[in-house]
């Protein structure tokens, strides 16, 4: 309203909308060499940027400003320069760019290079860069950059199959890569080469493709000289680090003995690990000296730490949020890191913990619900990835819902990371219907539990869970009243056909091959499939210029669902998987809103 101030704006909106458009920032990188020098992602402007942040000056600002926004960037070691992903709104298909950090014009960073999708970036304390590339023509190519005006790029690996860039060593003689030339997409390999594409030494727990056993590149020492690098490993039935010297060829175990999923990070002298414990949707800190005997706790408040980085004076920065709290970058000093201006955003309910028996073992489930008693109309957001899980962390999607009277309901279903290896490798073949399976049986005890309305069940998600809504309201279509999919999957064998390279790798792992080797199981998971048994209204989003759930395939179930005059609703924007754009998002947010409210009945969206 004019004469209004911006603050007064926020302040009678509703508290969904209020949390979308809070500020937020990242946990801030820093500059190896040049810890004074950061770099965060905001929505200050109202689209995800690029920020850069002087901290002994106390100086910020935006580095990146496009329509569509940017949240890909790396600071290089001396500070001096910033390094940002340039693709076309939202496509995933570009080139780096350079900026000087206290500002200037952007350049090619490589100019050489030809756009691809990225598969790794490691800059070097020479001006150097590693760069991987993957393209549907060329596979993955990596290609060691010499410094600006050093000569030409040249490619050092080339294989059909997905790889990346994993890390540089600190004096720039060492180069780790992951890779899956083995064929198993879900579990890498690591190779550690010298700059002219020489290999070192190797590490392969898959045996050649023959155990599903994966390596993770955690990063080398941080140390000139040092050729320690920090591995994740699965042998134990989770993720874990340990050191391995690929020079020396020794493994060093640590005994970081906790339950669920472990990483680690190095602090910056290379003294100690920073320990990265996720656990049953919770996670916390520890620190590990190398010989100790055991772990020390870093104290955090409840909930989920995003991410952390240990600072050369010792202390550790972190992003930390519940599902109750929003987000805040916290030091263990006891301050707060990062603190945008502009008003917060609004609390919304804790999560409860409900524990499931399926047809896999114990699923786990987290639980939302507004005052008063059940059973209330009840939305089931189910996860992307599939490898990813729900945690305790403030999510405005959900809290939207909760304010509109649902309840909601995420499932960790089999596939989800944070339980174990077996329970993410476990839906190889029965994709999709396997992660129904789960989610039916948490949908039965939240109607028994006295939790859920019956009849005004809702299925939703983004991305693999807008592929598992589809799947569902086919497969399952007395269960569901209403379905809401973004960015998914909907025809699996036109997706796989338009998909991005590294995504057709990861398919051909999960369903054993291509649609033409293994058609029946692209069939049983294809939302398409079922589409004519769909029953409930479904309301899908999807952005034109998606390289992960391409438009066309989108296209294809849409024109299905319109030939027998199905209810549905379909909206699509200028954008990838996803939009950097704050109005964008809340526009996609009240479009759920109204289509659910409209079919199943409730408030007001605009005024709850």
């Amino acid at each position: 309203m004019e004469g209004m101030s911006e603050s007064e704006n926020v302040s009678t909106m509703p508290e969904w909308e209020q949390r979308f458009r809070a500020p937020r920032v990242s946990l801030p990188d820093w500059a190896e060499d040049a810890p004074d020098r950061s770099l965060f992602v905001s929505n200050a402007t109202g689209t995800y940027e690029l920020y850069a942040w002087d901290r002994a000056g106390g100086r910020q600002r935006q580095v990146t400003d496009r329509p569509n926004g940017t949240t890909d960037g790396v600071l290089t070691p001396d500070g001096e320069a910033i390094w940002w992903f340039s693709d076309t709104d939202g496509d995933e298909f570009g080139v780096w760019m350079r900026q000087p950090f206290g500002g200037g014009e952007d350049e090619p960073a490589a100019p050489g290079l030809a756009p691809s999708y990225p598969a790794g970036l490691a800059i070097g304390r020479d001006g150097s860069a590693v760069i991987g590339r993957s393209t549907d023509e060329d596979g993955t190519t990596i290609h060691l950059v010499p410094a600006p005006g050093s000569g030409e790029a040249v490619e050092i690996y080339r294989h059909r199959e997905s790889a990346g860039v994993g890390d540089l060593s600190h004096d720039g003689t060492l180069i780790a890569l992951e890779h899956t030339e083995h064929g198993d997409a879900m579990h890498s390999a690591l190779r550690v080469v010298r700059p002219d594409g020489s290999t070192v030494a190797e590490l392969d727990d898959t045996e050649g493709g023959t155990k599903e056993l994966g390596l993770a590149v955690l990063g080398f020492a941080p140390v000139a000289g040092d050729p320690r690098l920090l591995v994740g490993h699965q042998r134990r039935g989770r993720w874990e680090p340990m050191i391995w010297d690929p020079v020396a060829g020794t493994e060093t175990a640590l005994p970081v003995d906790l339950p669920g999923d472990v990483g680690a990070e190095w602090y910056p002298d290379g003294s100690a690990l920073l320990i990265e414990h996720s656990f049953e949707a919770r996670s916390e800190l520890w620190r590990y000296e190398p010989g100790a005997a055991e772990p020390v706790r870093v104290e955090t408040p409840a909930g989920t730490v995003s991410g952390a980085t240990a600072r050369p004076d010792g202390t550790v920065e972190y992003l930390w949020s519940s599902a109750a709290q929003p987000p805040v970058v916290r030091s263990t000093s006891g301050a707060v890191v990062l603190d945008p201006p502009g008003a917060k955003a609004p609390a919304s309910v804790a999560v409860e913990d409900a524990w499931v028996e399926g047809p896999g073992g114990r699923i786990h489930a987290l639980v939302q619900k507004p005052a008063g008693d059940g059973p209330f109309p009840t939305v089931f957001e189910i996860h992307g990835g599939p490898t990813w899980h729900d945690s305790d962390a403030f999510a405005s999607g959900p809290a939207a819902w909760v304010d509109h009277g649902f309840a909601v309901v995420r499932v960790n279903y089999r596939g989800s990371t944070g339980y174990g290896r077996a329970w993410t490798d476990a839906l190889k073949h029965r994709v999709g219907l396997i992660e129904l399976e789960d989610i039916a049986a948490v949908r039965d005890w939240s109607v028994k539990s006295g939790l859920a309305d019956p009849e005004r069940l809702v299925l939703a998600g983004g991305s693999w869970g807008g592929y598992l809504t589809l799947l569902g309201l086919g497969t399952q279509p007395d269960a569901w009243a209403l379905g809401l999919a973004a960015v998914p999957v909907a025809d699996y064998v036109t997706a796989y056909h338009d998909e991005m390279e590294a995504l057709k790798a990861m398919d051909r792992t999960l369903l054993g091959g291509t649609p033409e080797e293994v058609p029946e199981r692209f069939e049983a998971s294809s939302p398409l499939t079922y589409v004519d048994a769909v029953r409930a209204p479904v309301y899908i989003s999807a952005g034109v210029n998606d390289p992960r759930c391409p438009i066309r395939q989108v296209e294809n179930y849409v024109d299905r669902l319109a030939a027998r005059g199905a209810v549905h609703e379909v909206y699509r924007y200028d954008a990838g998987h996803g939009s950097l754009v704050v109005e964008e998002r809340i526009k996609q947010v009240r479009l759920e809103l109204e289509f659910a409210l409209k079919h199943l009945g409730g408030g007001d969206v605009l005024g709850a």
